[in-house]
């Protein structure tokens, strides 16, 4: 097995000391050299997940990272006082792996929510046991949900997933709507095996008062399996999903929301594609990543990582955790750069960074 299929990084700088920030202004905020500024946070709080999703994880999952080694709710906490108060981050968002396998998430949540001052309290999910702690989590401070679903034929979920686990889903995306954790989004990933039945997808948000949102598949699974010209693109979903709807008026409602949205047969219902790859939104990006170790990770495609474990457990001020964030935030990278002839994958999978 090889670094990338382990999802072990290769760091091309030693975490354990900061970024450079020469040129950095004086500013709180975690801007790049590119004038970008993060204000969305994605936090890990797992490396565990009950799927197997072909475009993310190994069959056999990812190697578990050691209890001792993963953020504590504490520190999670901690971590998401400092965005929201110091460095100016307005939405957060957990992240795995599956949130959910985390036994104490509805703590993560609620020490979060008590520092978050109004941000919003977010997570992405493959809704799996979500029946049984949905009250929890939303009692908790948790405000919205995206759930992972690529396909609603149970055949085609099962071979995706290597698990057959979609009524389990179904069921957590019904307690969801029935606690008020609405509207939910439901983000599908572009498969071939999968593609005839996206109108059918589509068909079935709608009904079920779900936001869906395709989302092109990117070189980030495990396998490393992914080749540019086997993906299915936007424009070719387009296609498909023109073949029973009228779909009208592509935009985004906000310049650094990832997905661009069309109305289906005139509104007010809608579906959302975001073609990571070949209509590539990287020039407005707004988001900062801490994976389940600790460390800042500025881009998913960019290896470079600064560790803010090593802060929180060795007596450091919030000023320096903060300080050092935005310096890892300021050396954040242009762009994916899939496009480009040097373009090198990333050696950390989605599942081992965090979606």
């Amino acid at each position: 097995m090889t670094r990338l299929e382990l999802g072990i990084p290769a760091i091309r700088r030693d975490p354990t000391r900061p970024p450079p920030t020469v040129g950095r202004p004086n500013v709180a905020g975690l801007i790049d050299s590119h004038g970008r500024v993060a204000r969305d946070l994605r936090i890990s709080v797992t490396e565990k997940c009950s799927l197997r999703c072909t475009y993310c994880m190994p069959e056999e999952g990812l190697p578990a990272i050691a209890h001792d080694d993963l953020l504590t709710p504490a520190e999670i906490g901690r971590l998401v006082g400092i965005a929201v108060r110091d460095l100016g981050v307005r939405d957060i968002r957990f992240t795995g792996g599956e949130p959910l396998m985390r036994a104490d998430l509805a703590e993560i949540i609620a020490r979060s929510a008590s520092v978050a001052e109004g941000a919003s309290l977010s997570m992405t999910t493959n809704a799996i046991g979500l029946d049984h702690r949905v009250q929890s989590l939303v009692d908790a401070g948790l405000t919205r949900i995206n759930v992972s679903l690529d396909t609603i034929d149970r055949t085609h979920f099962a071979s995706l997933t290597r698990r057959d686990r979609l009524p389990a889903v179904f069921a957590g995306i019904r307690a969801a709507h029935a606690a008020g954790l609405t509207p939910i989004k439901i983000n599908a990933v572009l498969m071939h095996e999968t593609l005839d039945g996206a109108p059918d997808l589509l068909e079935w948000s709608i009904a079920n008062g779900c936001r869906l949102r395709f989302i092109e598949q990117m070189p980030l699974d495990a396998d490393a399996t992914w080749v540019r010209e086997q993906m299915v693109a936007a424009a070719e979903l387009l296609d498909v999903l023109g073949s029973r709807f009228t779909l009208t008026n592509a935009h985004r409602e906000d310049p650094a929301a990832p997905a661009e949205e069309w109305l289906v047969d005139g509104g007010p219902a809608t579906v959302g594609i975001i073609a990571a790859v070949t209509r590539s939104f990287c020039g407005d990006c707004d988001r900062t990543r801490i994976t389940a170790e600790g460390t800042v990770r500025s881009c998913l495609f960019g290896d470079d990582e600064t560790d803010l474990r090593m802060l929180l457990r060795n007596g450091s001020g919030d000023e320096v955790i903060a300080d050092w964030w935005r310096a890892a935030m300021w050396g954040k990278q242009a762009d994916h750069g899939i496009e480009r002839a040097d373009f090198v994958r990333p050696l950390r999978s989605m599942g081992a960074i965090g979606g």
